[in-house]
C-alpha cells in the first residue's frame, strides 16, 4: 500500500479557508472548475495593471491545465506542445501560471557558479570568489521564483543564443558575449507561441540547447557557455502549418485543445472573461484562495517527487502497451512514468499507480507513431527477407562444400 502524505500547516490553513476539503491538486482543478464565480464590480479608472487572468478561472480544458501543472512539478516530463484552434485559451494558460511558478534555487554569482559544479569538477570548476566561500560554508544560492520567459517569434539567432555586447566594446573595449534569451531561461519555462512557425536555425538551436541542457556561443575570439535547462511549452495552430518531427519528440506533453463542447461552459467563460476585462484585481481576488493553495501543493509535490517511485510491476504492462502501439522512441516511456510520478506526487503519494499512468496517457503517448517510418520500415521487410534468405542459401552451400 502506498504511503500517503500528511498536508503540511500551511497547506492545511488554506484548504480550511477554502471551505472544502481538498486533499490534492486534482481535487482542487475539479472543485474550481465546478465553481461559479460571481462577476467583481467593475473598477474604477486608474492606472493600467498588468495582472493575468487567474489559471484557475479558465473554464474547463481540464488535460491543458493538468498538463501544465505537471511540468511545473517535474521537469523531467519534457515539455508540453499545446495544439488548438485560435481561441481557445492557449496563450492564456501559459501567462496565467505566472503566480503559479515555483521556486527554484538560482545561483548568487554573476558566472552563474552552483554547488553541483563543485559536487562534478571540484573547486576548479567554479570562480575563486565562490570557491571561497564554498569553503567558508557561505551558500551559493538563494530561493527565487521561476520565471516565464518568451520568445518572440520575430526573435534573430543572435537575440535566441547571445551576441557580442556591442556597450561594453564601446564602454571598455573589450568584447563581451552577452546573455541571450536560452540563457535567460535557465531553470525556468520558456514558451514560444506558434512555434510551428518559428525559423528553423532557431529551432536547431533551441533543440540542441534543449538536449545538452547548455549551450557555447563563439563570436571571433571570444566565447561563452551558458546552461539552458529549462521547461519547453509551444503553442500552435495546425491550420496554420505542421510542426517538424524534430521539435515534436522534443515535447514530451502533447494536449489536444478544443472548444468548450457545453453552452454553460462557453457562457461561463464568456462572463468570467468580461469580469476579467472589467476589474482585473477583483478577479484575482475572487480566485486567490485557491491560487494560493495550488501554488503550495505544486511547491509541495515537487519536494516530494524524489521520493515516488515506479514499481516494476506497474512499469512493465505500461511498456508491453507502448511496444504494442508500435512506438519506437525510448522518450515515450520516460515521459509517461516521469508525468505519473509528478501525478502521485501531487496527490500527496510515494508510489505510482496503475491510474496514475491511465490517467496521463494521452497526453504523453498520442502523436508518437510516424507514418513515414511505419512505411519506411514495412517496404524494407521484403529486402529484409531476401537478404535473409540468400545468406541462409549461401551458408547451406558452404556446409555442403566442407562436408564434400
Amino acid at each position: 500500500m502506498s504511503e500517503q502524505i500528511s498536508p503540511t500547516p500551511e497547506e492545511t490553513q488554506t484548504k480550511e479557508r477554502l471551505g472544502h476539503p481538498i486533499r490534492s491538486l486534482k481535487e482542487l482543478l475539479d472543485y474550481v472548475s465546478g465553481k461559479s464565480a460571481a462577476p467583481p464590480p467593475a473598477e474604477e479608472g486608474g492606472l493600467a495593471e498588468a495582472l493575468p487572468f487567474p489559471f484557475l478561472a479558465i473554464v474547463g480544458q481540464q488535460e491543458m491545465k493538468l498538463a501544465l501543472l505537471l511540468g511545473l512539478i517535474n521537469p523531467a516530463v519534457g515539455g508540453i506542445l499545446l495544439i488548438g484552434p485560435r481561441g481557445t485559451a492557449k496563450t492564456t494558460a501559459v501567462r496565467s501560471l505566472l503566480d503559479l511558478l515555483p521556486k527554484v534555487e538560482r545561483s548568487l554569482c554573476r558566472y552563474g557558479c552552483l554547488p553541483e559544479d563543485i559536487e562534478a569538477g571540484g573547486l576548479e570548476a567554479v570562480c575563486p570568489d565562490c570557491a571561497r566561500k564554498y569553503g567558508e560554508g557561505q551558500p551559493l544560492t538563494a530561493p527565487d521564483r521561476a520565471r516565464l520567459v518568451e520568445l518572440p517569434l520575430n526573435a534573430r539567432l543572435e537575440d535566441v543564443v547571445g551576441g557580442i555586447d556591442e556597450r561594453a566594446v564601446v564602454v571598455s573595449e573589450r568584447l563581451r558575449i552577452r546573455r541571450g534569451i536560452l540563457a535567460q531561461a535557465d531553470r525556468n519555462l520558456l514558451y514560444i507561441d506558434e512555434i510551428n512557425l518559428l525559423a528553423d536555425d532557431i529551432v536547431d538551436a533551441i533543440l540542441d540547447a534543449a538536449a545538452q541542457g547548455s549551450y557555447t556561443v563563439r563570436r571571433g575570439p571570444v566565447s561563452a557557455t551558458y546552461r539552458a535547462r529549462f521547461v519547453l511549452i509551444g503553442s500552435m495552430n495546425p491550420e496554420e502549418g505542421k510542426l517538424r518531427p524534430q521539435i515534436l519528440d522534443r515535447f514530451g506533453l502533447r494536449v489536444i485543445v478544443r472548444g468548450l463542447e457545453k453552452t454553460e461552459d462557453r457562457l461561463e467563460a464568456y462572463r468570467r472573461v468580461q469580469s476579467y476585462l472589467s476589474n482585473p484585481r477583483g478577479m484575482s481576488v475572487l480566485f486567490g484562495e485557491e491560487m494560493a493553495a495550488a501554488a503550495q501543493e505544486i511547491q509541495a509535490a515537487r519536494s516530494r517527487l524524489r521520493q515516488v517511485t515506479l514499481p516494476d510491476k506497474v512499469a512493465r504492462p505500461a511498456i508491453e502497451l507502448v511496444q504494442k502501439m508500435g512506438i519506437d522512441s525510448l522518450r515515450a516511456e520516460i515521459t509517461w512514468f516521469e508525468a505519473a510520478r509528478a501525478y502521485a506526487a501531487a496527490d500527496g503519494r510515494l508510489e505510482v499507480r496503475p491510474e496514475d499512468l491511465r490517467a496521463v496517457a494521452p497526453m504523453a503517448l498520442r502523436l508518437r507513431r510516424s507514418p513515414f517510418m511505419l512505411e519506411y520500415f514495412s517496404s524494407q521487410a521484403g529486402e529484409e527477407e531476401e537478404l535473409g534468405v540468400l545468406l541462409a542459401e549461401a551458408w547451406k552451400r558452404r556446409k555442403s562444400k566442407k562436408a564434400g
